[in-house]
C-alpha cells in the first residue's frame, strides 16, 4: 500500500519510470532471445547435416539443438508475456498522470451510456469525451462500466451509499490491486462484454443422453490406439474399422448439436482470460469492508471459486481451439473433438453456468468501486460527504467542480434547504460562473450518491433525484424549437418532483430564455412555486433581472445570489465567487463596445 502522505503524482511518476525501465529491459531480452533462437536453428541444421548426411556424429545429437530451441521458444514467450504486462502497466500510470493533469486518462468515455432523455446525464457531462465517467473509470469489463454508469445515473439510498463509501475507503490505498487489475489478463479493446456468456450460462442445457458422452470419450481413445497400432506396431486395420464405424454412428448426428453448444464460447478464450484475472485478483485480496467481503463471497458459491471455474472453461476452450492447427487434425478426427468438448462444455454449464451472472455482477461492482477508489487516491483533498435521510437538503462548504484543476477551480459555499432557502435565483452575466456553479452542485451530488468522494471541504445532503436543463437543444429533424424543448424538459422535472421519491434537486439554467420577459417571469414563478410545493430544492439562473423579484413573492423559501464581473484594461474580469443579492450591473453594453460595436 502507498503511504497517504506521498503525493499521487510522485507515486505515479516513480512507478511509471520503473515499469518503463522494465519494458526496455524486456525488449532487449526479446531481441537477444530471438537472435539465440535463430542461431540455435542454424546450429540444428548443421548438426542434422553432420549426423544424418555426413554421419560424422551420432544423429541422436540433433535432439540437443532441438531441445535448446524449444527452451528458447518458451523463454521468449514468457518474456513476451511479461512485456505485455509492463506495457499495460505503463498505460495505466500514463492514464493516472494524465488524469492528474486534468485530462481524461486512457479509459473509455462511456459514450454508449449517453441518453438525451435522461434527467441530467447530458446536462452534467456524465458521459462522452472529457466527461465525469471518463475521469473516473478504470474498468476493463463491460460489467464494470455498466455498474459505474448505473451508479452515476441513479442515486443510492443512504445505507447503500455508506456501504460503498466504506468499500472505497478500504480500496483507496490499494494501488497494487488497481495496477494488477489493469495489467492482468489479455487486452480486450473496448472492454470485454460477457452478457452473452451470462445468457448462455443461464440457458437450459440440451437433453443429450449422458452415455453418449462416455461413449465418445472411450471410442476416441480406442481410435487413437487402433491407428497407432496399425501404423507403428503392425496390427491389422480391423480395430480401426471396428472402432471407427460406431464412432461415426454416434458423433456425426451430434455435430449440429455440438456446434450450437460451442458457438457461444469458442471465440471467448481471450475474454475469459481477462475475466479470470479480474476474479482471481479480487478473490485473494485481504479486504476489511463488509461490502467487499460480500463481493468475494459472491465470487464463491457451494465451494466453487469463480476464478477456478472460469479458468477451467478457458482451458477447455483453449484445447477446443487447438483444432485450428492443421497438424492436429488427425487427433481432432480420431477423438471426435467438437463432440467431445461439447459434452465437457455442457457439463461445465450445468455445474457453473447459472452462477455466471452473479460472478459478473460481483466483478462489475468491484471494478466500479475500484474506479471510485482510484479517483479518491488521485484527489486526497476531496472528502466523503454525509448522506442522511430527511427533507431535501444540500449544504456544502468550499464546493468546486471535480473536472476543473485546482488552479482553475474557484470554490463556493452553497446551502439549500434546512434552515436556509430552498431555491437560489442566480443572476449574473455570461461567463461569470452561474452554469459552472450548477454543474459543480450537480456533479458533486452525483458522486456523493454514487458512494465517491466530492470536491468540497464539507458536504451534507439528503438523497435527491437530480434534474437539469443545461443542455437543451432545438431539433430541426423533430421540428422542435429550443423553447419547446426546454418546456418539455421542465415538465419532466415537475413529474420527478411530484413523485417525490426521493425529492428533486433541480438545476435550471437561464429559465425560459426563449420567450418574452413577461411570460418568462410569470412562467418561472409558477414553475418554481410548483417545485417548492412538491418538496424540491434547487437553482434557477437568469439574465433577466425582472425575474429576481420572484423571491419576494416566494417568501423565505427563495433567495437571490449573484456572480459579478468587472471591466478593466479593455477586457472582462471575473472572480467566479457567489455573493448574496441581485447582480448590481450587467456587462452586455461594455462587451459590445469592447469589440467595436457602436451602441
Amino acid at each position: 500500500m502507498t503511504e497517504p502522505s506521498t503525493p499521487p503524482a510522485a507515486v505515479y511518476a516513480a512507478r511509471l519510470a520503473a515499469r518503463t525501465a522494465t519494458a526496455s529491459a524486456l525488449r532487449a531480452r526479446l531481441a537477444r532471445l530471438s537472435a539465440a533462437r535463430l542461431a540455435t536453428f542454424l546450429a540444428g541444421l548443421g548438426v542434422a547435416a553432420l549426423g544424418f548426411a555426413a554421419q560424422v556424429i551420432p544423429p541422436a545429437l540433433t535432439l540437443v539443438p532441438i531441445a535448446v530451441f524449444f527452451w528458447l521458444v518458451v523463454r521468449y514467450e514468457m518474456a513476451r508475456g511479461r512485456l505485455g504486462w509492463a506495457e499495460r502497466a505503463i498505460r495505466f500510470y500514463e492514464g493516472g498522470r494524465d488524469r492528474l493533469a486534468g485530462e481524461s486518462g486512457n479509459g473509455g468515455d462511456g459514450g454508449r451510456f449517453a441518453a438525451d432523455a435522461h434527467p441530467y446525464a447530458a446536462d452534467l457531462d456524465l458521459f462522452g469525451p472529457g466527461s465525469v465517467f471518463a475521469r473516473l473509470t478504470t474498468c476493463r469489463t463491460r460489467a464494470g462500466e455498466d455498474t459505474l454508469a448505473a451508479w452515476l445515473k441513479a442515486p443510492a439510498a443512504p445505507p447503500e451509499v455508506a456501504a460503498r463509501q466504506e468499500a472505497v475507503r478500504d480500496l483507496t490505498p490499494r494501488l497494487d490491486l488497481r495496477e494488477a487489475l489493469a495489467v492482468a489478463g489479455s487486452d480486450v479493446p473496448g472492454g470485454a462484454d460477457y452478457a452473452a456468456l451470462a445468457a448462455w450460462g443461464a440457458a437450459p442445457a440440451a437433453a443429450v443422453p449422458a452415455w453418449k458422452g462416455w461413449a465418445v470419450e472411450v471410442l476416441g481413445w480406442a481410435n487413437v490406439l487402433a491407428v497407432a497400432g496399425w501404423l507403428a506396431a503392425g496390427t491389422t486395420a480391423l480395430p480401426v474399422v471396428a472402432f471407427g464405424l460406431p464412432s461415426a454412428f454416434i458423433a456425426v448426428p451430434l455435430l449440429g448439436w455440438a456446434r450450437r453448444v460451442l458457438a457461444p464460447v469458442e471465440a471467448a478464450e481471450r475474454d475469459l482470460s481477462l475475466l479470470e484475472a479480474v476474479l482471481v485478483r479480487f478473490e485473494r485480496e485481504a479486504v476489511a469492508a463488509p461490502r467487499l467481503r460480500e463481493l468475494q463471497a459472491a465470487m464463491k458459491a457451494d465451494g466453487l471459486s469463480a476464478a477456478a471455474q472460469v479458468r477451467d472453461l478457458r482451458t477447455r476452450v483453449g484445447w477446443l481451439n487447438s483444432r485450428n492447427n492443421l497438424l492436429f487434425w488427425p487427433i481432432v478426427i480420431l477423438r471426435m473433438w467438437d463432440v467431445r468438448f461439447a459434452f465437457q462444455v455442457e457439463a461445465w454449464r450445468s455445474r457453473s453456468g447459472p452462477r455466471v451472472g452473479a460472478w459478473l455482477r460481483a466483478a462489475g461492482e468491484a471494478e466500479a468501486l475500484s474506479s471510485l477508489a482510484g479517483y479518491a487516491f488521485e484527489n486526497p483533498a476531496d472528502i466523503f460527504p454525509t448522506v442522511e435521510p430527511g427533507p431535501a437538503r444540500f449544504d456544502a462548504t468550499g464546493l468546486g467542480h471535480p473536472l476543473l484543476s485546482d488552479e482553475a477551480c474557484v470554490r463556493n459555499d452553497v446551502r439549500l434547504g434546512g434552515d436556509g432557502p430552498r431555491v437560489l435565483v442566480v443572476s449574473g452575466s455570461n461567463m461569470s460562473g452561474k452554469s459552472t456553479l450548477l454543474r459543480a452542485v450537480g456533479v458533486n451530488a452525483v458522486l456523493a450518491l454514487a458512494g465517491g468522494v466530492v470536491r468540497a471541504t464539507a458536504l451534507s445532503l439528503t438523497p435527491v433525484a437530480l434534474g437539469a436543463t443545461m443542455r437543451v437543444q432545438d431539433s430541426l429533424q423533430a421540428g422542435r424549437s429550443r423553447f419547446f424543448a426546454e418546456v418539455t424538459k421542465v415538465r419532466q422535472l415537475l413529474d420527478i418532483a411530484t413523485a417525490n421519491d426521493p425529492p428533486l434537486l433541480f438545476l435550471i439554467d437561464e429559465i425560459f430564455s426563449g420567450t418574452n420577459s413577461a411570460d418568462r417571469v410569470a412562467g418561472a414563478e409558477g414553475v418554481i412555486a410548483a417545485l417548492l410545493d412538491a418538496g424540491a430544492v434547487g437553482f434557477v439562473t437568469t439574465h433577466d433581472l425582472a425575474l429576481t423579484d420572484v423571491t419576494d413573492r416566494l417568501g423565505g423559501r427563495a433567495a437571490n445570489v449573484h456572480f459579478s464581473d468587472g471591466f478593466a484594461g479593455g477586457e472582462l474580469r471575473f472572480d467566479f465567487t457567489m455573493r448574496p443579492g441581485v447582480v448590481p450591473h450587467g456587462n452586455g453594453l461594455a462587451l459590445m463596445r469592447a469589440v467595436g460595436l457602436t451602441v
